[in-house]
Parts: structure tokens; sequence; C-alpha cells
């Protein structure tokens, strides 16, 4: 079971079934260790600090990026937080239920919504950061602050590479064809 073996045991499971094919080991830790690490953080933020103020993960982003960002787009909004704008009206909608965000008309495009915080929604984003950010120190307490910056530096760069060369990279994967549309994990039921 996946999260009843600690990082080590999964790392040698992985290299005692892989060891002998000629994969990009290093490379492959790199982007499991990624994944595990965000998974872990996110859990751990969602479980300390967020619960208390009845947020999710994605809520928090939502108001992350408003309130860094300011009034903004809702499809700069989705795009900032990595979700789908329909995701986005989920979630904007039990915020703005709670008083913290407020949805309005753009003044020279009525087809486009603004997203910005509420009063409650700043006092809550200013309250609950340096919470969060004790909790960002506190994962990452076994490196230093030049690890950190290193860490950081080397995540941009990954991020870079995907945003630079990825949609290329994908075009020459499927050879030129669309990618399937995503899948919502649902399977049509049969009929008859």
């Amino acid at each position: 079971m996946p999260g009843q073996r600690s990082i080590t045991e999964a790392e040698k499971l992985a290299w005692d079934k892989l060891g002998g094919a000629p994969i990009q080991h290093d490379q492959m830790a790199m982007v499991a260790n990624i994944y595990r690490a965000a998974s872990a953080v996110r859990q751990h933020l969602e479980n300390s600090v967020l619960r208390g103020c009845d947020l999710s993960w994605t809520g928090f982003v939502v108001l992350w990026v408003v309130w860094i960002w300011g009034e903004s787009e809702t499809r700069h909004v989705a795009e900032e937080a990595g979700i789908s704008k329909g995701t986005l009206t989920g979630v904007v909608r039990t915020l703005e239920a709670r008083g913290l965000v407020r949805r309005g008309g753009h003044p020279d495009d009525g087809r486009l919504v603004l997203l910005r915080l509420t009063e409650s929604g700043t006092e809550l984003m200013q309250d609950l950061f340096p919470r969060f950010n004790a909790e960002e120190a506190f994962v990452a307490g076994r490196l230093g602050d030049t690890e950190c910056r290193r860490v950081a530096a080397g995540l941009r760069q990954v991020v870079l590479q995907v945003e630079e060369h990825g949609e290329e990279r994908r075009r020459a994967l499927l050879d030129g064809a669309e990618p399937a549309p995503r899948r919502s994990g649902r399977r049509p039921r049969a009929v008859g």
C-alpha cells in the first residue's frame, strides 16, 4: 500500500524492480520525489493550518492568487492556481458563500468575470499566511537556507522546461495529433 511505505522503502522497491532496465533512474527519482513531496506538503498544510480555517488546498491557492495579484479575471486565476475553469467555479461559489471573494463584471468586456477578495478575505489571508509560512519552514526544516534556495532554483528549472518546451514535446510524442480529451474517471454506462 503506497501510504504505508517510507520514501526510502519505495525507492528501494523501484530500484529492485527497475534496476537493470535501461531507464534514467536519477530523473525518475527526481520526478517521483517531486510528486511525493508535493503530496506530503499539501496534506500537512491542509491538516495543520488550513483545516482550522475550513479551507481546502485549492481554496487557499485561489485566495492566495487573488490576494497576491489583486483583482483578476477568472481565467487567469484558474491558470495561476493550476485548476480548470470548471473547478474554479465551484471553489469560488464556496469562497463567495463564506464572504471571502466577490465576483464582478469586467468594465470593458461583459463576458469576462473578475474576482477580488472581500475585506474578510483579505483579513483571513493576513492572519493565515504567517501561520502557513511557519509550516512551510517546518516542512523545509531539514534543509538550510542555501539548500532551500538551491532546491527552489532547481524546481524553477523543471517548471521552465515544461512551460517552454512541453507543448512542442507533446506534439512530437503524439505525431502532431491532438491529445485525447481528459476523462473524469467515470466510465460510460453500458446501454441495454
